[in-house]
C-alpha cells in the first residue's frame, strides 16, 4: 500500500477511536490529578440523509478546516462528492437538504456526517456566529465542495 493510504487510514482509526465508546474493561488508568472522561456524541453508519458511509479506496487525502459563519450568513446550494463530518463548536447552523426536503437545525455540541452527492444549503440562523470544525475525506487532489450554478 502507499504511504498516503496508510496515513489516510491512520487518521480515520485515530478519528475512529476518539469517538468510539470504551467498554469497562478498556478504559485506561486514570490518576486524580489527570482524570479522562470519554462521551460518545455519535455512532452511525450513515450520513444525515440516511446513505452509507462509504470511504474513497485509494490515495485518500484528510482535510481539517474550521469554519466561522457569521449571524445571518447563508451558504450557497452545494453539495459533497465524498465524506465530510462537521463538528458544531457554537452557534445555530440550519442545514436544508434540497433533495429529500429534510431540514435539520445543529446547535452547540451537534455532529454532522453531512449527505454525499445531495444539493443542500445552510444558514446561521442564530444571533452568535457559528463555528465549525470540519472534516473531509476524498482522494488525494479532490475538491470537497462543488457549487451550485444558478
Amino acid at each position: 500500500m502507499r504511504k498516503s493510504i496508510h496515513l489516510g487510514l491512520l487518521a480515520i482509526a485515530g478519528l475512529a477511536l476518539l469517538a468510539a465508546p470504551l467498554r469497562a474493561e478498556d478504559k485506561p488508568a486514570t490518576d486524580a490529578a489527570r482524570p479522562v472522561k470519554v462521551t460518545p456524541m455519535l455512532t452511525t453508519a450513515v450520513t444525515s440523509s440516511g446513505q452509507p458511509i462509504v470511504m474513497p479506496q485509494k490515495d485518500v487525502q484528510i482535510t481539517v478546516s474550521t469554519y466561522d459563519i457569521a449571524p445571518g450568513a447563508k451558504l450557497p446550494e452545494h453539495k459533497h462528492p465524498y465524506p465530510r463530518y462537521g463538528f458544531v463548536e457554537a452557534g445555530t447552523l440550519r442545514v436544508t437538504n434540497l433533495q429529500t426536503e429534510k431540514t435539520e437545525t445543529y446547535t452547540q455540541g451537534s455532529f454532522i456526517l453531512e449527505a454525499v452527492d445531495q444539493w443542500h444549503k445552510a444558514e446561521n440562523v442564530g444571533g452568535d456566529p457559528v463555528k465549525l470544525l470540519v472534516i473531509d475525506v476524498m482522494p488525494k487532489g479532490a475538491t470537497s465542495t462543488i457549487l451550485k450554478s444558478n
